[in-house]
């Protein structure tokens, strides 16, 4: 999934903002739920193709629903999800929800709290993600697959560049890339995204980690205003790394995919907060890549050691006005199973592996299958130290917030601002919105 090119919903939050008046007298609906399990069709809507037919006919068997399953782009998803839910409409019973909608979602009530449904406790032991989708004590979605930014380095690149040992902290991994660069090995070694969207928003939250810091606290307040925090740093760092030339001067217009392109190409040796599972899916297929075999991912450095990831998942939820609820949470369950999870990765053979399917978001089930994904075994480990981007859940004005980050950093790289002075806007919007 790329958020950069994904995040367009501006239309959207007003919509969301007027739903939200309505949401304590109860939004009207057209529709009527139902405990039948046995006998219903569930309508399943998503990004990526549905798993074997196969294994839908077993799910079926087993339970008597049918699944029909509709593929959308993640706009017309979010677009789908907003209109009905304001609307009081029917669109389906199982819904793709993003991390970063949890708080809107939460507050405005457009999906069921999943406890009422499942074990939600006893699910939060395999899959360390699903705190991204808690919001006030109610979990709203269940994650789909494993989602968090990480490093990437081209091995290949670093040792004609003379070096021999992998950086672990923020200072020898900058110093790595200027000598790359001093060293003529590539002009700019260094992918930031530096266009105004969602891409660039995540950037800076996974190098403010990096920092040592987070972004906001959990009642959502700003925590990079001081001098000397994380925040300050991680965006001076970005733009300093621009203006110092390890980062290609036309990153200023470009999004996120724009350096996976770059990365894939040799043209760029590292990507700081890159995607998990990029490796596997770009960087080591012929198809996309000419550094097949070159490229690896590098456990984040920080400022003494190795810092965490955050994460950036997404999950399955009910829609409020789902007609089978209730078969939805079966259908849910029996999706995210261990055993489902490590088969649609190809566990069990290629016959059982759903299309575009990501990272299990079962530690079991990535634990299964880690020695078949290209650096399996570093997914595995930060999969257990990745941290949400938010410990409080996406605040339900997370949109506008993360329009304050992407628009005054890109501003600073321009040089229309300083780092410092994006940074301040920053927290003035996020003082403002906290302020409701």
């Amino acid at each position: 999934m790329r958020y950069s090119s994904q995040h367009k919903l501006r239309a959207t939050i007003a919509a969301a903002a007027a739903c939200l008046a309505l949401v304590l007298a109860g939004c009207s609906s057209t529709s009527s739920s139902s405990d039948k399990t046995s006998g219903s069709t569930i309508q399943v809507v998503w990004t990526s193709p549905a798993p074997p037919q196969s294994a839908l006919d077993s799910f079926k068997k087993e339970t008597g629903i049918t699944v029909k399953w509709s593929q959308l782009d993640w706009d017309s998803i979010q677009t789908k999800i907003t209109t009905s839910a304001t609307a009081g409409t029917y669109y389906a019973d199982v819904s793709y929800v993003d991390w970063s909608r949890v708080g809107q979602f939460e507050q405005l009530g457009w999906f069921d709290k999943l406890e009422d449904y499942m074990n939600t406790k006893a699910l939060a032991k395999d899959m360390p993600q699903l705190s991204s989708f808690t919001s006030n004590g109610h979990v709203i979605g269940v994650p789909y697959e494993t989602s968090f930014n990480v490093t990437v380095v081209n091995n290949d690149l670093f040792k004609k560049a003379g070096i021999t040992t992998s950086p672990t902290t923020m200072s020898q991994y900058t110093s790595d890339l200027h000598q790359i660069k001093d060293k003529g090995v590539v002009e700019y070694p260094l992918d930031i995204p530096f266009a105004a969207s969602e891409g660039l928003s995540t950037y800076w939250y996974q190098a403010t980690t990096a920092f040592g810091g987070e972004i906001l606290n959990k009642k959502g307040e700003p925590q990079f205003a001081s001098a000397n925090s994380a925040g300050r740093k991680a965006a001076e760092w970005m733009i300093d790394s621009l203006k110092s030339g390890l980062v290609p001067p036309g990153n200023i217009n470009a999004t996120d995919s724009v350096g996976i392109d770059l990365m894939a190409k040799g043209q760029v040796a590292s990507i700081f907060s890159d995607y998990s599972g990029d490796v596997g899916t770009v960087y080591d297929v012929p198809s996309s890549s000419s550094v097949t075999g070159q490229v690896s991912y590098l456990p984040t450095p920080g400022v003494d050691g190795v810092a965490g990831n955050v994460a950036t998942p997404a999950a399955m939820g009910i829609p409020s006005k789902a007609k089978y609820p209730k078969a939805a949470a079966k259908f849910i369950q029996w999706m995210l199973s261990s055993k489902n999870q490590a088969d649609f990765a190809g566990a069990s053979g290629p016959d059982k592996v759903m299309a575009s399917r990501g990272i299990p978001s079962r530690q079991s089930s990535l634990d299964e299958v880690k020695g078949t994904i290209a650096g399996g075994d570093q997914i595995s480990a930060m999969l257990k130290t990745s941290v949400p981007v938010f410990p409080g859940g996406a605040p339900v004005w997370y949109p506008e917030f993360s329009r304050a980050v992407y628009t005054n950093l890109h501003s600073a790289a321009t040089g229309s601002i300083t780092a410092d002075q994006a940074v301040d806007a920053i927290v003035a919007k996020a003082k403002e919105l906290a302020k409701g």
